[in-house]
């Protein structure tokens, strides 16, 4: 961790405290310091920024609503991170019954992913990640972009730290594979 990390850690951490103090201003700092990460998360997850921007909406309030329970201030990050991978599943379920009332081939079409580069292409990194499924590239964006362990992974998402590691490896092996073709 660098000392501009441990810093930014540490600002947030007052924030939280003086959040859970009744400071308003400190909650729209706060929120202000958080909102692009969360919403990148949202777009990973959810695939569609317009879709991520409600998830953001409902993700703030729902920590405004929640701040107050927030035993240790250091684990900020991640309970907003799992705030925000709960907001953005939520949407989906929601999105997919209703996908599913009006026909489900429509909705398998959906789903699928719609994936096919051209060989002749040179894929770089950034086109390659773009080409795993919005769970991998979530779990790629906080593990790589975001800094979280395994260990903190596991909790934002809900699963067993096994689960994302086999997860990561499979989509460093899928990345490793579009980058050679």
């Amino acid at each position: 961790m660098t000392v501009m990390d441990h810093r930014d850690q540490v600002y947030d951490e007052w924030l939280v405290l003086r959040c859970q103090s009744g400071e308003a201003a400190a909650l729209d700092e706060l929120i202000t310091r958080w909102q692009e990460r969360l919403w990148r998360h949202a777009v990973r997850l959810t695939g569609d920024p317009d879709t991520a921007w409600d998830v953001l909406q409902e993700t703030m309030m729902a920590i405004s609503r929640g701040i107050d329970r927030l035993a240790e201030p250091a684990a900020f990050p991640s309970w907003a991170y799992r705030i925000a991978t709960n907001q953005s599943l939520s949407h989906l379920r929601r999105k997919r019954r209703q996908q599913m009332s009006l026909e489900s081939y429509f909705n398998e079409q959906l789903t699928e992913p719609r994936m096919n580069p051209s060989r002749d292409q040179a894929i770089d990194l950034q086109a390659a990640l773009k080409q795993l499924s919005n769970a991998q590239q979530a779990l790629v964006s906080l593990h790589y972009e975001e800094g979280f362990s395994v260990a903190e992974i596991a909790g934002i998402l809900g699963i067993h730290a096994g689960t994302v590691k086999s997860r990561l490896y499979a989509a460093r092996q899928q990345l490793r594979t579009l980058l050679e073709e």
